[in-house]
């Protein structure tokens, strides 16, 4: 989209203000306000922000070791807007928005998500393939409550796969709907998920980087409506010990870039899928655990993974089987992918879709098996016919450091800051006593 084109529309929606918007390392959505009449001046100069931001954990704390901050002398990036990101925020009034991408003196910052997908997505181009992905998103929504979520929004039992007043009395759903209709999103469905009070809303295929654009304001734009409403929606693993975790399917798949064709299908081929696909779930499996810390990047991400719960456990890839860690759906044609279904719904969908599309190419470039598939309900296999996956994210970050094609495909300055950030996290979390601990360990002991 071009300045001339943009100045337009704010012309014609009377916008008044831009918000310049960049994911930091958790995917949370940094941003600052802007004047719409500095358009120019903008997409000239962008806009400055201190690079510590990537060494910012959720308790507003500085991680140290990130190379971010003090090692750097607390210095200024630049975020830069990509003008084909203009959107309105239609939920906001006058008020419209840019994505970036991080720089400094006119190059590239190693540490930002974004153009860690974009540098993945290069190496494809440079094969004459085009990633293509979709978001399969769950998540929570709670009633307000005294300085904290309250009730959950609805209690009710055996809501899933329904949409009704009695389930969403505020129609929070259709809200969404029509508001990423309105921001471009191409929306296929919505519905009450598996728990109470856990929805999902799935939106069609994209270009891979248009595809983690539109999952990062798809987040953001959640928890800002539900907060108009004053509501809390949490993308969070594991919210409750008594309820299940909200998930992130990934969808992959390579097409032609002039045909769009997809190169995943093969009609002749066992399965209806090509060697290309077969290399890819290769990769997937291959890297399942180097890229675990990515997918499932809180201490929380790991309490979804339990048996009998459709998360991955053993690490093995099925068709159209949800017990398994990738799945290959059942349709083909246009439409065959693989679906990974490791990812958290807390992770940073730039990261993710870097992380596992850097997997993939090499199992395309090294040309890995992934063994036979799985059949039936693996949940109760015998114990050692799969590996696990992994458990906890301090193993998970020992294997992501092990692994050097994840390592290189985001870069040494990305994994650096990722995996402080992490290691102070669980530090603070090692300090912290729970409920659980007093309650379980302080009337006896």
């Amino acid at each position: 989209m071009e300045i001339k084109e943009i100045q337009e529309i704010i012309k014609a929606q009377n916008i008044d203000t831009i918000r310049i918007e960049y994911p930091d390392l958790y995917g949370i959505c940094r941003n600052k306000m802007v004047p719409a009449k500095r358009l120019e001046a903008l997409a000239e100069e962008g806009i400055n922000f201190a690079q510590a931001i990537y060494a910012i954990d959720l308790t507003n704390d500085v991680a140290p070791e990130t190379g971010c901050g003090y090692e750097i002398e607390w210095k200024d990036m630049t975020i830069m807007p990509d003008l084909s990101t203009f959107t309105v925020l239609p939920y906001l009034e006058s008020t419209a928005r840019l994505i970036g991408n991080a720089f400094r003196d006119g190059a590239p910052i190693p540490v930002d998500p974004r153009y860690a997908l974009q540098k993945v997505i290069k190496k494809f181009e440079e094969k004459n393939l085009r990633p293509v992905c979709a978001s399969e998103l769950e998540f929570f929504v709670y009633r307000p409550g005294e300085g904290r979520p309250g009730e959950l929004y609805n209690p009710n039992l055996s809501c899933v796969y329904q949409v009704n007043p009695i389930l969403d009395p505020i129609g929070l759903s259709r809200t969404l709907q029509n508001l990423f209709l309105q921001l471009g999103f191409e929306i296929l469905y919505l519905n009450h998920e598996f728990f109470p009070s856990q929805f999902e809303i799935n939106w069609k295929y994209d270009h891979a980087l248009n595809c983690a654009d539109q999952t990062f304001t798809f987040k953001y734009v959640c928890k800002e409506v539900a907060a108009q409403n004053n509501y809390h929606l949490t993308f969070m693993g594991r919210p409750t010990t008594e309820g299940g975790g909200s998930g992130y399917h990934i969808h992959l798949s390579l097409s032609d870039p002039k045909t769009r064709k997809n190169l995943f299908d093969d009609p002749d081929a066992e399965h209806g899928f090509s060697d290309l696909m077969r290399y890819f779930i290769g990769g997937q499996m291959a890297h399942a655990k180097g890229m675990s810390a990515i997918l499932a990047p809180t201490i929380n991400s790991y309490k979804r993974y339990q048996p009998d719960s459709f998360a991955p456990y053993y690490l093995a890839w099925g068709l159209d089987n949800r017990t398994v860690y990738c799945r290959v759906p059942g349709e083909r044609g246009k439409a065959t992918r693989v679906e990974n279904r490791a990812p958290c719904a807390s992770a940073n969908p730039y990261l993710v879709y870097a992380a596992a599309f850097a997997a993939g190419l090499d199992g395309i470039e090294n040309k890995i098996d992934p063994g036979e598939h799985a059949v039936g309900d693996i949940y109760g296999a015998e114990p050692g016919t799969y590996e696990t996956i992994q458990f906890f994210l301090h193993d998970a970050l020992q294997d992501l450091k092990a692994d050097p094609v994840i390592c290189d495909a985001l870069g040494p300055e990305l994994i650096q800051a990722f995996v402080a950030l992490k290691e102070h996290e669980l530090n603070l979390w090692r300090k912290h006593v729970s409920d659980w601990e007093f309650n379980t360990y302080s009337a006896q002991l």
